[in-house]
């Protein structure tokens, strides 16, 4: 049947016309025609609206994540720039060249920390003293870390100790000569870090594979980042010249509180530099313990304030200095903690020539020195050592060396008198032994 027309004769809009013959044979109504696929006039049929917002919904998506990645790489990029630009190296290699220790080949290592007495810049006003730009290694830590990185030894240099300096070359590359008994701590204001870890390696038989130095500000700020230290002493502590004074008891410091301790020595004990190594001890272990509790990797913030500072407040050797060198470095560090050291003070006894002074103290320095490049533990002669004894009284030899001899004054200075150590109570046994 033919569709309706109008007037004019044409099909009726919105009822189609009989479509071509079919299978239902001529006349019969065809399909539809459609009016796009055919080429019609007519609008086009566009997505409904709900799709189109969800089009936009993505879209938008899409171009904030982008944008936050890129915000995000752009502020990790920059914060791994200040990060690394922060921090100052010495090419320790490079200007010691070949001769020295062998480095090890069984996995452990060696690191010389050094704190620098600097009365420079920012450091004046915390240390006190003249500022005329010079320093000394005011404390020495060697640090070796055995074929595992399960343990660690650290050893304390008095910086009194008499020992003999090789030829080092000055900041201004004039040659320092060789000094046959020479203060430990001469080396660092001479000839700066490479003639400090070239006089220690001469002493130790032991290559320094890193060192790392930090200042006065550096620790005092980096200890008020973490949120400061607590440390036990057992006795008052009253030193004018650091201007620290505790009562006996525990303690919360801030940063300017701890370096005061780790600076005082006139406070404690006789006076001497062994004194205020045995609460440098007990501070490096309270930093440990702070530093596991401080919840930086959870605290993005903290986490960002403690890098910034400690990377303004060191120097290292150029193979140290960078960002990824020194999370490398923390992370093989990471299974020793304060139970995995031992903390010894390098055996001494006064020098002949200054009883201001001290000297190695043989055979124990001697067989100390030859466990840790052995990769063996501090052996028992030196763990079991009184802080005051009748020990050997050395003597030097012309080489600069030393030889002992016995005799019944006491040759190594008390830190404290037995049973008043100035640090803690818990830490007074693991002071005198294994630190």
């Amino acid at each position: 049947m033919a569709a309706p027309k109008d007037e004019a004769g044409r099909p009726r809009p919105g009822r189609p016309a009989d479509g071509p013959a079919g299978p239902g044979g001529a006349g019969k109504p065809g399909a539809p025609v459609d009016l796009v696929k055919s080429g019609a006039a007519g609008p086009q049929a566009g997505p409904a609206p709900g799709t189109r917002r969800r089009r936009r919904l993505t879209r938008n998506l899409v171009v904030g994540a982008t944008a936050l990645v890129l915000l995000a790489a752009g502020a990790a990029g920059y914060a791994y720039l200040k990060l690394n630009g922060n921090i100052r190296s010495v090419d320790i290699d490079g200007e010691l060249g070949g001769a020295r220790p062998p480095a090890a080949t069984d996995g452990s290592f060696n690191l010389l920390v050094l704190g620098s007495d600097s009365r420079g810049g920012a450091n004046g006003a915390l240390a006190g003293g003249a500022t005329d730009g010079t320093a000394r290694s005011d404390t020495a830590m060697v640090v070796h870390v055995n074929q595992d990185h399960s343990r660690a030894s650290v050893v304390s240099i008095p910086r009194d100790t008499l020992v003999a300096r090789p030829v080092c070359t000055a900041p201004d590359g004039k040659s320092v000569p060789a000094a046959r008994s020479a203060m430990y701590n001469s080396a660092y204001e001479v000839g700066g870090p490479a003639c400090a870890v070239k006089t220690t390696e001469q002493l130790t038989g032991l290559r320094m594979d890193h060192f790392v130095e930090i200042d006065f500000a550096g620790f005092a700020d980096l200890i008020d980042t973490i949120g400061g230290v607590t440390v036990t002493t057992a006795v008052p502590i009253s030193d004018q010249d650091s201007g620290l004074r505790l009562p006996a008891g525990t303690h919360h410091l801030d940063g300017d509180q701890a370096l005061a301790f780790v600076r005082t020595r006139h406070g404690v004990g006789d006076g001497s530099d062994l004194g205020r190594i045995e609460l440098q001890k007990q501070m490096v272990k309270s930093i440990m313990t702070q530093v596991g509790g401080a919840g930086l990797t959870t605290n993005p913030a903290k986490l960002w304030a403690t890098a910034d500072k400690l990377t303004r407040s060191v120097t290292t050797d150029s193979d140290l200095a960078s960002v990824n060198s020194l999370v490398g470095l923390v992370d093989t560090l990471r299974p020793i903690g304060p139970d995995q050291m031992t903390m010894v003070t390098l055996p001494v006894g006064t020098a002949l020539s200054d009883a201001n002074r001290v000297v190695p103290r043989h055979p124990e320095s001697d067989q100390l020195w030859a466990a840790l490049r052995a990769d063996q533990p501090v052996p028992a002669s030196v763990t079991s050592s009184p802080s005051a004894s009748t020990a050997r009284t050395p003597t030097r030899t012309p080489t600069g060396a030393s030889t002992g001899a016995s005799t019944s004054a006491p040759a190594v200075r008390s830190p404290a008198a037995p049973g008043t150590a100035p640090y803690g109570p818990t830490a007074a046994t693991a002071g005198r032994a294994a630190g």
